[in-house]
């Protein structure tokens, strides 16, 4: 049976990621932190240790064995990142390729593959000169969040210099009703939902120009396990090449929610504009559709419309 080590389980991707691999018979172990209550997750055998503590991880990791390591736990909010740069650059980033040399050690330890997958972000491309981005754009981030993110993608590169399977999957943004309300699409789903049952009357959003490439959470799981056991480790950028600005993000949302005249519902303040955001950030999955065999499954308004129904359900219990 296949052992995977899985860190940041119980966030949105770990969650599929974790649901997928059992599924598939494999035997699931995770990382909790200590600093959090430790998560039940039926299943799967959760050992508690805190990332940042490099050796404690390392020795965990020999213990346990994997076949395969994921590695999904960060400090997941680029806005949070501006509050606390430096948590954001030891957790994201040198976190990272403390846990790839440990992956190293224990396939140097016993003379078996092991296979690493990064959790990597399109933040790390920042204000691109071209569009769409690829596995070969310049790597120029633009907040503490990428900037941390990009450390780790270069640290796979470095790894696989050494001889481990290390991948970085480079994520566009992806969502579901499983994504916390402090991001903003599901601030802008939640709200939506209460304005249509009665319960809200206004949508605030910082920038309603900034446009991202946004798919569905699970087909981006599926794209880690599909370079996790790839015959050759590489960088694969993940995304619909496909993008749409915040507002048309709303848009869906009110449109789904069968919400008339939402113009005048939706308002912007300016406090709530990052200090630096990309534009535009649309990527071309060209190389994980031709090696990998991935392609995105579920369409823009078909997300979105997933999301809203979702929390207009958690609203009518």
């Amino acid at each position: 049976m296949a052992r995977a080590f899985v860190t940041g389980a119980t966030g949105q991707d770990g969650s599929y990621l974790v649901e997928r691999l059992l599924a598939e018979g494999v035997d699931v172990h995770a990382l909790a932190s200590p600093h959090e209550p430790v998560p039940a997750i039926e299943g799967v055998e959760v050992h508690v240790g805190d990332l940042l503590d490099g050796e404690r991880i390392r020795t965990l990791l020999l213990e346990v064995s994997p076949d395969e390591v994921y590695n999904l736990a960060a400090l997941s909010s680029v806005a949070r990142s501006w509050e606390q740069p430096d948590l954001t650059a030891r957790l994201n980033g040198t976190a990272a390729a403390a846990l790839m040399e440990s992956a190293w050690q224990l396939q140097e330890h016993t003379g078996r593959a092991v296979r690493f997958v990064q959790a990597s972000s399109a933040e790390i491309f920042g204000e691109p000169e071209l569009a769409p981005q690829g596995e070969r754009t310049p790597v120029r981030p633009l907040n503490p969040y990428g900037a941390a993110k990009a450390f780790a993608h270069l640290s796979a590169h470095v790894y696989r210099q050494r001889g481990l399977h290390a991948t970085s999957v480079i994520l566009y943004n992806h969502e579901s009703p499983r994504r916390p309300r402090q991001f903003v699409t599901r601030k802008i789903t939640s709200t939506v939902a209460e304005i249509a049952l009665g319960r809200a009357e206004t949508l605030t959003l910082g920038n309603l120009d900034a446009r991202r490439d946004w798919g569905w959470a699970p087909d981006y799981v599926d794209a880690m396990v599909r370079a996790a056991r790839a015959d050759q480790a590489a960088d694969f950028v993940v995304a619909t090449g496909v993008s749409h600005s915040v507002r048309d993000f709303a848009a869906a949302a009110f449109d789904r929610a069968g919400v008339p005249d939402w113009e005048a519902r939706l308002l912007v303040d300016e406090a709530l504009v990052r200090p630096a955001d990309a534009t535009e950030l649309v990527g071309d999955a060209s190389r994980a559709r031709d090696v990998l065999g991935w392609a995105p499954t579920v369409p823009f308004e078909e997300l979105v419309g997933r999301m809203v129904n979702a929390d207009l359900a958690a609203l009518a219990d």
